[in-house]
């Protein structure tokens, strides 16, 4: 009894009846039809692709509580154009693929043992997660300091605004997620590569900065290959004025940094953020894994827009951007997304097996949430009853501590 109020809470929240939800169900919808089960819609008889109206039911009308005009919220890397080199790959997410998402722009990148993402700075920051393989990131700041580290899977980086760095790859095959702290990655002034500014100063100079003959700049690659071939380099790093360590670190392990709390049950969940990895100032993260049937509570964030990306498994949320504005999306693995700052959303698992596995991107110095469930239950009961004009009892008996992920019930 006390469930079904808490439902009819949640929906008198979004201002609709339960009603609405119970006449639309799945007829037609998981057939890749607009027909719902009171026969409102018809078959689709024009151009469709029929695969995307598969993995995409709530684009065909399923959820009556979707309403108003919300742009769209979702990129799948698969619809990226793919940079072949010799050594890796790379595809990217930028603004013009998700005009949303203007706070994060982000990629993934495939090395080959011994590949080398060439040495590089950029105007903003960049993180990376390692989802396969294993990698070596090597760092150097303003002060001469530098930083020389292996990450494995589940590990993470972070290279702050301007400073210089290169990664290799160590396993047969490698790959990871990059984040980049603005949209507009693509524009120019954003990468520097150093064989291109290179190729691009009068070896005169060249031979007057290093202290070299002119011509052992002579064969330094023009263009610019972007990722090359090597092989893999184990030289010590010595001098300079030392190694970046503790605070200081460009690397995040995994191993050292206990999975957070979470009183609903439904999964496990990681921050990283510069309360758990102090250099990391301008970007947070969350890293969740959300058993089958899962949700990951109503809530917003009052600090940032959130980036996702979807590693495993496949989801559904929907987006609400007030003024009765709402619309439901379907994710699946290599789709991104992104939630517009302070858009109260949801996460849930529509798999009966499989976890759904994210990450969660916020340009800020840390995660921050606000739990819709918390909220009213740490307001006057009879405000709250007042309000949505449900029982006193059942405003009195909300959770006053975050869910986080809600175990299926």
């Amino acid at each position: 009894m006390l469930l079904r109020q808490v439902s009819s809470l949640l929906l008198a929240v979004y201002g609709v009846s339960s009603s609405a939800i119970e006449r639309r169900s799945n007829v037609g919808f998981e057939d890749g039809q607009p027909i719902d089960s009171d026969g409102r819609g018809a078959p689709l008889s024009g151009g469709t692709n029929y695969e995307l109206d598969l993995q995409n039911p709530d684009n065909l009308g399923r959820q009556s509580t979707d309403n108003g005009v919300v742009p769209n919220v979702k990129w799948s890397f698969s619809d990226s154009k793919t940079r072949i080199l010799r050594g890796g790959w790379v595809r990217e997410q930028v603004v013009t693929d998700l005009p949303t998402s203007k706070d994060i722009a982000s990629a993934q990148q495939h090395l080959t043992k011994g590949s080398i993402r060439e040495l590089h700075w950029h105007r903003v920051a960049e993180w990376g997660y390692v989802y396969a393989g294993s990698i070596t990131i090597s760092g150097v700041d303003e002060n001469g300091q530098y930083q020389v580290a292996k990450l494995d899977e589940g590990d993470i980086w972070y290279f702050p605004k301007g400073l210089a760095h290169t990664v290799q790859g160590l396993d047969d095959e490698n790959e990871f997620l990059l984040i980049f702290d603005d949209g507009d990655f693509d524009a120019v002034g954003t990468t520097f590569n150093v064989d291109d500014w290179i190729t691009h100063t009068p070896k005169s100079i060249l031979a007057k900065n290093f202290g070299l003959p002119e011509s052992v700049f002579g064969s330094v690659p023009s263009p610019n290959p972007y990722i090359a071939n090597g092989t893999v380099d184990n030289h010590a790093v010595t001098g300079g004025n030392g190694e970046l360590t503790g605070n200081a670190s460009f690397a995040y392990y995994a191993k050292d940094h206990p999975l957070e709390e979470v009183p609903g049950g439904g999964g496990t969940l990681r921050i990283v953020d510069s309360r758990t990895f102090p250099v990391a100032t301008t970007i947070a993260a969350t890293v969740v894994a959300l058993q089958p049937g899962g949700l990951r509570e109503l809530h917003w964030h009052p600090n940032a827009e959130e980036w996702l990306y979807f590693h495993k498994g496949q989801g559904r949320a929907t987006v609400f951007l007030g003024n009765a504005a709402a619309r439901t999306f379907d994710f699946r693995a290599g789709d991104t997304g992104v939630f517009p700052d302070n858009s109260g959303h949801y996460i849930e698992n529509v798999s009966d097996t499989e976890d759904l596995v994210w990450i969660e991107i916020y340009k800020s110095d840390r995660v921050a949430d606000i739990s819709l469930t918390q909220w009213l239950a740490l307001t006057p009961a009879g405000i709250v009853a007042t309000t949505l004009k449900i029982p006193l009892d059942v405003a009195e008996t909300l959770q006053k501590e975050k869910q986080i992920l809600v175990k299926n019930r």
